[in-house]
């Protein structure tokens, strides 16, 4: 019964994805998330560079 439910749940996982992509119209074995990867990198790039300038900004009065 144990093996049951764990391949039952293995295979809920599975499906989930692969339902995903069919259901966006991308290719079955296709990472279902790599769109919002790519915008969490842009974001997070951004959010990095704007932390650099603050920080900057804040430390120059410090450097006269």
């Amino acid at each position: 019964m144990n093996k049951f439910f764990t391949g039952l749940l293995i295979g809920a996982v599975i499906a989930f994805h692969l339902g995903m992509n069919f259901g966006q119209g991308k290719p079955i074995l296709s990472n279902p998330y790599a769109d919002e990867v790519k915008s969490v990198q842009k974001r997070a790039s951004k959010v990095i560079e704007s932390t650099k300038e603050t920080i900057h900004q804040a430390t120059e009065p410090l450097k006269k």
